[in-house]
């Protein structure tokens, strides 16, 4: 039985899948919307800071909405995941910190969690995804996030039996490493969307995040610090991101990338060693008899917060994922200076002034003692003299132990010590 029947079933016996959601912003806002035309689905509980923001999407909702509903209205986050309105938990932040906070109490609580927050799921997701599962509960990323639509057309293709050479996405916002909320302010104003969030498009972090979720998934891994970020179209982009020995630009196959030219799609690059079925991608693919042996599986959208539902009714109906870390972190996001900070300034995180976000694998962490980026939470403070474009390590800034997402991050390397070894020293 698909999602959607079972979804009709549950409107049928008026038992409709209830959810929280918390935060009320751009995304979540439209994810609260869209669920008053979802059957067997409702919104049990709204939280944001601001909780003007809350009940404006409340009562939208509520003005949408045919059924009879009690949704519970907070600035405690804690009140609705624990509200017994609410079974399944939406994290629409995008704060590693609060996420940390949301993913403990949805655990203490026993409810499915589901992550709009790309960015605490790469800091702390491989010990969440194993202390909800050892509870029996669903820890999941969000589908209609690119990593999540990414992932459909890498299981899509490892079906049918097909070799994925590059799983990646196309760049939404030209890079501008030293984007900050003030820079950016403007634009976010017209989009009606966080300068914060919009800073973490613009400098790249976002995009190195989502990669970063991806690889922790699926096990492809950046080809180099950074990846690519070519420009390339639909025409030539299997012949770009292929090895330099055949005139492309990787040192190997198998990695994650994103590429300039081809947002807001998602794709997947493929290829058979078998002669007959490479010769029916190419018929069936409609290319060139001169195209090949590499072929570009594209979806050409991905509806953030409107796919949501999706996973929110596998996490209840069919006790399953979109996307989760295969275990220990394959890669990570680590911090890079984006201007010069003097020592004894409090560093921000993620879509502030400060930092931004560069992939790498979890190994070359290691060895280089990068600090993830979602460890910049909290009062973090700079020890000494850092330069624009420096990869930050323990020598350079002082952490916040006192923060959710750092204890939490420390539990995660005690729960896979074979994973690192020069791991920061989380034991203060």
């Amino acid at each position: 039985m698909s999602i959607y029947q079972q979804l009709l079933e549950r409107d049928k016996e008026q038992q409709p899948i209830k959810v929280g959601i918390i935060g009320a912003g751009q995304m979540g806002f439209g994810l609260i919307s869209q669920i008053s035309r979802i059957p067997g689905m409702v919104v049990g509980g709204i939280c944001d800071v601001n909780e003007e923001n809350a009940n404006r999407a409340k009562n939208f909702y509520l003005s949408q909405e045919k059924r009879k509903i009690n949704t519970v209205i907070s600035s405690d986050y804690r009140e609705v995941i624990q509200s017994p309105n609410v079974e399944v938990v939406v994290d629409a932040t995008g704060v590693p910190e609060v996420g940390a906070n949301i993913s403990l109490e949805a655990l203490r609580s026993q409810k499915h969690l589901v992550l709009l927050n790309v960015e605490v799921d790469i800091t702390i997701g491989s010990a969440m995804n194993q202390l909800f599962r050892s509870a029996g509960l669903v820890y999941s990323g969000s589908a209609g996030d690119e990593p999540a639509a990414i992932v459909e057309l890498y299981e899509f293709a490892k079906t049918m039996g097909l070799e994925v050479v590059v799983a990646g996405k196309g760049k939404n916002n030209p890079l501008k490493p030293t984007a900050n909320p003030d820079t950016c302010a403007d634009e976010a104003n017209q989009k009606n969307m966080s300068a914060h969030m919009l800073a973490a498009f613009q400098d790249g972090t976002k995009t190195m995040a989502e990669m970063n979720l991806l690889s922790n998934a699926i096990g492809l891994v950046p080809d180099k610090v950074g990846m690519h970020g070519v420009e390339a179209n639909l025409d030539n982009v299997a012949d770009i991101l292929n090895t330099k020995e055949n005139g492309g630009v990787l040192n190997k196959t198998g990695v994650v990338d994103y590429v300039n030219g081809l947002a807001p799609g998602v794709f997947v690059i493929v290829k058979s060693e078998l002669e007959p079925v490479d010769e029916e991608l190419r018929y069936l693919l409609k290319v060139d008899e001169n195209h090949g042996p590499h072929y570009t599986l594209y979806r050409p959208y991905h509806l953030a917060s409107l796919e949501t539902p999706i996973t929110i009714a596998k996490a209840v109906l069919q006790h399953d994922t979109s996307i989760h870390p295969l275990g220990a972190p394959i890669s990570e996001t680590v911090t890079v200076a984006k201007r010069d900070i003097k020592a004894g300034e409090q560093v921000d995180g993620i879509g502030g002034y400060s930092v931004r976000g560069v992939l790498e694998t979890h190994e070359e962490m290691n060895v280089n003692g990068h600090i993830p980026i979602g460890l910049i939470s909290g009062n973090v403070v700079a020890k000494k003299d850092v330069k624009e474009g420096q990869f930050l390590t323990e020598d350079d800034v002082e952490l916040d132990p006192t923060t959710t997402v750092w204890k939490l991050r420390s539990l995660q390397n005690q729960l896979f010590p074979d994973n690192k070894n020069k791991e920061l020293s989380l034991s203060k």
